[in-house]
C-alpha cells in the first residue's frame, strides 16, 4: 500500500476501530503487564500512523516511541499526543533501519499494527533484524498480519516468512483481531487478521 497517499488524501479505515479490535489487543497487552506495575517498560511502535495505539500504551504505563516514514501521518500523531495529555516520543524513519531512524534501545515491547505484512522479503527481514537489535532479552513482539492471498492494496503474509524473518523469535499466540472495514471495503479486502505473540526463542 502507499501509506504517503493514504494519508495525503486522507484515507486511512484502519484508524476506525471497534471495541471488538481493542479487547483483542488489550488481551495481549495484559500479558505483558500481569505481576507488574506501571511504568512497565520502553515499547516501540513500527509504523505508529497517527499514534493511536502508542497513545493507548501510554495511558496504560509504557514509555513509548513511535516510528513511521509517512511526515503527514506523524503530524496528525503529534495533534493526538498533545490531546491525550500524554507522553509519547514520534520519529521520522524507515521501519526496516531502525538504528538510523534513532529510536533507541532497550525495548520491552515491539507493536506493530500492520507494517509488516506489507513488506516486500528483504524489507521483513530488515525489521526483523532491527527489532532485534534494539529489543531486551526477555522482550515481547506483537504483529498484526492479515493472511497471503490475492487482494488489492495489502499484500499479506504467510506464518512461515514470520518464523523466517524473526528467525531467534518463536511464535507463542495466534489470535484473531476482530478488525472490520466499513462494508464495501469488507467484501473486497477480506481482513481476516490476526495478533502473533513472539518471545526470543
Amino acid at each position: 500500500m502507499n501509506w504517503k497517499f493514504s494519508y495525503a488524501i486522507g484515507f486511512h479505515p484502519w484508524e476506525d476501530t471497534d471495541q471488538a479490535f481493542f479487547q483483542s489487543l488489550s488481551s495481549l497487552l495484559e500479558l505483558e503487564e500481569q505481576g507488574r506495575e506501571p511504568p512497565y517498560g520502553r515499547a516501540l511502535d513500527i509504523g505508529t500512523g497517527s499514534a493511536i495505539w502508542g497513545i493507548e500504551l501510554a495511558k496504560r504505563g509504557w514509555e513509548v516511541t513511535g516510528v513511521d516514514v509517512v511526515e503527514k501521518a506523524l503530524e496528525r500523531g503529534r495533534e493526538r499526543v498533545r490531546a491525550a495529555g500524554v507522553q509519547m516520543e514520534l520519529v521520522q524513519g524507515d521501519v526496516t533501519r531502525l538504528s538510523k531512524a534513532e529510536v533507541g534501545s532497550g525495548f520491552r515491547l515491539i507493536l506493530d499494527t500492520g507494517t509488516f505484512h506489507d513488506l516486500d522479503t528483504e524489507q521483513q527481514q530488515g525489521m526483523a533484524r532491527s527489532v532485534d537489535a534494539l529489543a531486551t532479552e526477555d522482550a515481547t513482539v506483537i504483529l498484526l498480519c492479515w493472511p497471503r492471498r490475492i487482494r488489492p492494496l495489502i499484500r499479506g503474509v504467510k506464518q512461515e516468512e514470520i518464523e523466517a524473518a524473526f528467525a531467534g523469535w518463536q511464535i507463542t499466540d495466534v489470535k484473531p483481531s476482530f478488525f472490520k472495514l466499513p462494508t464495501p471495503l469488507e467484501w473486497v479486502l477480506r481482513p481476516d487478521e490476526h495478533w502473533y505473540r513472539l518471545r526470543r526463542a
